[in-house]
């Protein structure tokens, strides 16, 4: 299968990235790769797999899906079964050599890409876990114009307690809107992501962090 086309000039994101992996900016567990406590406790965790299960499971014919920042793959792995085939991305190309090796699944591909830069993979339902809030406006205004190739997107963000001001501009990088109060709202200024339903299926108070973590459902056609 040919993959996707990439673009060739190093990105400010791409290295930013690589760097938190290789720091281990977002803790250790003893692995080569660790995608912090969002993608690992438990209370954050596992709701989140419930909830992304049942849908999955709800289709008699199995989606195609598309996971956009599947970091260290702890909660992809969990999902794959489900999807007629599991297409996982992420920007740090020796993450994904080291998925590769860990994960060998019959119905599972993954592909290093910039999804803010790059042509994305084809399929039915797209997956953004925590990943839009460590991107810069510019950015994110990129790949919601790639969102609407997809008949259904769920979105999870970290999201500040009570009223906040949506979508205030950031550097990409290790940290979120939440110092400024912040976070994204891709139906607000400036993306306008327009859809045709919107469901939240889930909203979890962040332990360690504070805020809470937000999962959408979007049915974009």
């Amino acid at each position: 299968m040919t993959s996707p086309k990439k673009t060739k000039k190093p990105w400010a994101t791409k290295a930013a990235m690589e760097q938190i992996y290789e720091a281990k900016l977002w803790g250790d567990n003893d692995s080569d790769f660790y995608s912090g406590d969002g993608s690992h406790h438990p209370e954050l965790v596992e709701p989140y797999v419930d909830a992304l299960q049942a849908f999955l499971k709800s289709f008699e014919n199995p989606l195609t899906v598309c996971d956009l920042g599947c970091g260290d793959f702890n909660i992809g792995k969990e999902l794959v079964v489900h999807a007629k085939k599991y297409i996982a991305v992420d920007i740090v190309e020796d993450l994904i050599n080291f998925n590769r090796e860990k994960f060998r699944i019959p119905n599972l591909e993954f592909h290093c890409l910039d999804i803010a830069k790059d042509d994305l993979p084809i399929a039915d339902c797209a997956i953004l876990r925590q990943v839009l809030q460590h991107l810069s406006n510019s950015e994110i205004k990129n790949i919601v114009d790639k969102l609407y190739d997809f008949k259904y997107v769920v979105l999870t963000e970290h999201l500040p307690q009570g009223d906040f001001v949506s979508n205030i501009n950031i550097i990409a990088g290790q940290g979120t809107r939440l110092k400024k109060q912040s976070g994204v709202d891709l139906c607000e200024a400036p993306f306008h992501l327009k859809v045709k339903e919107a469901k939240r299926l889930l909203s979890i108070n962040s332990p360690n962090h504070g805020g809470q973590l937000v999962t959408t459902l979007f049915k974009m056609f």
